[in-house]
């Protein structure tokens, strides 16, 4: 059986890095030259990042990971459909981490409502506001009941952390899942 879960944040909150931690086939990516020059990072995706993970009963995640620019709404609709969850990350070395978060919040808001939703904040340790309360008091605000960790996508132990947070919401909410990574 296959799953798909989804991957969101603004551009250079780590998708791309999150996915390429965690992938057991080498992951797919449509990073061009950035010539966006208020981001300070030389690739971004403009298409779709993807991997694949299998959980301990053979089961395989398919892992999706969206442009972060909101001029690729269109995009975010189209990954979307059929996914199992949807993990939104947010850098908070970057200027408006949370009206970032109420971006994806707004752009994701019919699959956050079906599925479950992880909210990874990273770059906290060196930026620590606001905090993860504070995400948390603006999800609550949303109605939405979510998870907020702190993650650094580099590790493939916190990026696994995120996807297990994700599969026991909705082992929780279907009871269908009960695969482990």
């Amino acid at each position: 059986m296959e799953h798909k879960i989804v991957l969101t944040g603004v551009t250079g909150a780590g998708k791309t890095t999150a996915i390429g931690a965690v992938s057991e086939i080498d992951p797919v990516n449509t990073d061009v030259r950035n010539t966006d020059e208020s981001v300070a990072k030389q690739f971004t995706t403009v298409g779709l990042d993807y991997g694949e993970i299998r959980l301990d009963g053979g089961q395989r995640l398919r892992l999706y990971g969206t442009p972060g620019q909101a001029r690729f709404e269109f995009m975010w609709r189209i990954v979307s459909q059929g996914a199992l969850g949807l993990i939104i990350l947010v850098d908070n070395s970057q200027d408006g981490p949370m009206e970032a978060l109420e971006t994806y919040l707004d752009g994701f808001a019919d699959l956050i409502e079906r599925t479950a939703c992880v909210v990874g904040v990273g770059r906290g340790a060196t930026h620590p506001e606001p905090g993860l309360d504070d995400y948390a008091d603006r999800l609550a605000e949303r109605g939405v009941l979510c998870p907020v960790v702190p993650v650094d996508v580099r590790e493939r132990s916190d990026v696994l952390m995120l996807l297990d947070l994700l599969l026991t919401q909705l082992e929780t909410k279907t009871g269908n899942i009960d695969e482990s990574l």
